[in-house]
């Protein structure tokens, strides 16, 4: 089983786990691949850790903790793994108000300021990437309105979000982030072509330095720049993904699903480089199914719930219990 809770409820998180351990009961045997430490410690017998495509080894699951698993995962102590940066917080550069897109999602408004990583929270299901979708001019929506930097702007087409410096990572790197069948060169300057083109000409040696630049800042793991980016890892795709929209010098950067998929390492280093982000004063939307995370990482909570916005959060307020009841709370929005 490769990450197979990766897009699914916790109540279904539960059936599966239940339906393994029946499994266990006839003497099946599982391999489960999973990123995520608290299902690999409920579940599993022995735990065998692999690094960088070599095998580290394999220990009694009782015979191991968290910390000692991250650090065989990364080939380092990590002391604090979701490291939260304080960042100041300005003015408002994103205002959504009464966003409606039919049955998708109704009468969300909300204000994003520089500085801020805004995190979203919901289960499969309540809207979240449809929202980030039709803020970016994939779709379009029925009615309400956004607002960046104090004006109205109508965004028809993604390319009029990137003139409003606007970016986003969409949830699924393979299908909507990348171009499998080229090279981590292509894709890191393939949005930013404009300003690397004259005439219609590409400057190739610019090309090459841009694509070099941001292999070094992310730490991208590849052979060179001329590597078929479908050979990398998950967590590499991901750094790819996100140097491609950096290029844009973006002021606005929603995140859906940032860190599905990936190991520990990489999942870090994409936490530092966000808070590199927000003290740089880029303004963050994060989109996760983690809890975790997105309490580690945000300054507010915004909640949905079958297409409404059932809650919003301030940081002190967080906990795991009061995010699951707005969640699932299907009535109007409240505050916290």
């Amino acid at each position: 089983m490769d990450e197979p809770t990766s897009a699914i409820t916790e109540k279904e998180v539960k059936t599966l786990f239940e339906q393994i351990d029946r499994l266990r009961k006839q003497n099946v045997a599982i391999i489960y691949i999973s990123h995520k430490m608290d299902e690999i410690f409920k579940i599993a017998d022995r735990i065998s850790v692999l690094r960088d495509g070599n095998y580290i080894g394999t220990f009694p699951a009782n015979e191991i903790d968290n910390d000692k698993l991250i650090k065989m995962m990364v080939g380092r102590e990590i002391k604090e793994f979701i490291p939260k940066t304080d960042a100041p917080i300005g003015e408002v550069v994103l205002e959504v108000n009464n966003l409606c897109r039919g049955k998708h999602f109704q009468n969300v408004s909300f204000k994003l300021h520089k500085g801020e990583i805004l995190g979203i929270a919901g289960l499969v299901g309540a809207g979240r990437s449809e929202l980030a979708e039709c803020i970016f001019g994939i779709t379009r929506p029925s009615s309400g309105e956004v607002i960046i930097r104090n004006k109205k702007t109508n965004i028809r087409h993604p390319k009029d979000a990137i003139r409003n410096r606007v970016a986003l990572i969409t949830e699924d790197r393979k299908f909507t982030g990348l171009n499998l069948k080229s090279t981590v060169k292509t894709n890191i300057t393939i949005v930013g072509l404009d300003e690397l083109s004259r005439l219609g000409v590409i400057n190739e040696s610019k090309e090459r330095r841009v694509a070099d630049k941001f292999i070094d800042q992310l730490k991208i793991k590849t052979n060179s720049r001329n590597t078929m980016i479908s050979s990398l890892s998950g967590g590499n795709q991901q750094k790819v993904v996100l140097s491609k929209w950096l290029q844009t010098t973006p002021e606005i950067i929603i995140m859906d699903e940032p860190t599905r998929g990936i190991d520990v390492g990489a999942k870090r280093d994409i936490y530092l480089l966000m808070g590199e982000l927000v003290k740089a004063g880029k303004a963050l939307i994060m989109i996760s199914s983690e809890i975790p995370e997105i309490m580690g990482l945000s300054d507010r909570i915004l909640v949905l719930a079958a297409g409404r916005l059932t809650g919003e959060i301030n940081r002190p307020d967080f906990t795991q219990e009061t995010i699951m009841r707005f969640a699932s709370d299907f009535s109007s929005g409240n505050r916290i």
